[in-house]
């Protein structure tokens, strides 16, 4: 099977994270009928393996990563595919088929030419889509101990860059990103005898202004969901909210934990609430080695793919727990904005990038195992 006929079925049949059983079951179908070894993975996933021609014992303990994610999103497709997804309410909405079909033909190509020395591991990850993210499951299983990993490898595709571009940045690309839930309860009643009340609303309304306020160009807070269960004259004792924050400095991102603690302590005091915190440890901060940067636009040079400079990303990707780890390289993949926005039930990326993108993981691939 070829990548572009391997990217439609997965298009076809997606599933939703940690649920990626089918997509797991046909990926290592396809990869032992094409030879390749492979094994489970964090349950739903599937992790591969190639040894270089050229390896020795020694040599055979240097390994590179190439990843790729294949959990899909709850969003019902609007689109005319042909190979549209049969599943209700699940689509492949980001990409990740298309990241797990340039994995699979960069695969292919190398069992058929492996000349190189060391070994190749492709990762086919799951549950990159939603707290805890398939990454930390894949580490918590060690599978890379004994071997001196010298890059992992990811790419995204992007519809803000065309068919032949790739954007990239050294150091912090992707933020770090933490679920923030408050439960803020009070003594709610009449709202015409607000005497009588500890107004939960009135903290609530209080504690988002203060929230809103951490916003700057190095972090992001947002609040997506805010419940108050009343009525035009009753005031409810409890309010919910829910948000997200965005960091990329380690030390900031605790510093905002305790911010973020101390003025709902301090509301409190002045309504006489009582707030519940919780701040769910999301995904660490995406950064990318310096010479994996400058080595990826030199094959993207002699690939005759473009580079382009990218800015810190507010968006955030599990794989910054591979970063943590390992020397690591991250980069977007341009699919054209006739793509559409990602996300969407209508997003289709443009199969020409696939191509481009087996391509460079298989060049990246040769000239890290060979230098």
């Amino acid at each position: 099977m070829n990548a572009i006929d391997f990217r439609r079925h997965l298009h076809r049949y997606p599933e939703l994270s940690f649920e990626e059983h089918e997509t797991a079951a046909f990926i290592r179908e396809q990869l032992t009928a094409a030879g390749i070894a492979c094994q489970a993975i964090a349950t739903t996933g599937i992790l591969a393996r190639i040894e270089g021609r050229h390896s020795t014992s020694e040599t055979a303990r240097r390994a590179i990563v190439l990843r790729a994610d294949i959990d899909a999103l709850p969003i019902e497709e609007q689109s005319s595919l042909a190979y549209a997804s049969c599943h209700q309410g699940v689509m492949h909405a980001c990409g990740h088929d298309m990241h797990a079909a340039m994995l699979y033909g960069a695969l292919l190509q190398l069992a058929e030419n492996p000349d190189f020395e060391g070994t190749v591991f492709g990762l086919f990850q799951p549950g990159e889509e939603c707290n805890p993210g398939g990454a930390s499951l894949v580490l918590a299983e060690e599978p890379f101990a004994g071997y001196d990993i010298a890059a992992v490898i990811g790419q995204h595709v992007d519809w803000r860059l065309e068919v032949g571009t790739i954007g990239v940045k050294a150091g912090a690309f992707m933020a770090a990103s933490d679920e923030l839930r408050f439960r803020v309860h009070g003594k709610g009643g009449h709202g015409a005898m607000r005497h009588l009340l500890n107004d939960p609303v009135a903290a609530s309304a209080e504690l988002i202004t203060r929230l809103l306020s951490l916003n700057s160009p190095n972090q992001t807070l947002s609040l997506g969901r805010v419940v108050a269960e009343g009525a035009t004259n009753v005031v409810p004792d409890e309010v919910y909210l829910e948000g997200t924050l965005r960091t990329f400095n380690e030390e900031e991102r605790q510093q905002t934990h305790a911010t973020i603690t101390a003025y709902a302590q301090a509301i409190d005091h002045t309504h006489g609430t009582t707030t519940a915190i919780d701040i769910n440890h999301g995904y660490p901060c995406v950064t990318n080695e310096a010479s994996l940067v400058t080595l990826l636009q030199a094959v993207a040079a002699a690939q005759g793919v473009s580079v382009e400079p990218m800015e810190r990303l507010m968006t955030a990707e599990d794989f910054g727990f591979y970063t943590r780890h390992y020397p690591s390289l991250f980069y977007r993949l341009g699919v054209g904005a006739a793509s559409g926005r990602s996300h969407t039930a209508q997003y289709a990326p443009s199969e020409e990038a696939i191509g481009v993108g087996i391509d460079l993981l298989c060049a990246l691939t040769v000239k890290l195992m060979n230098r």
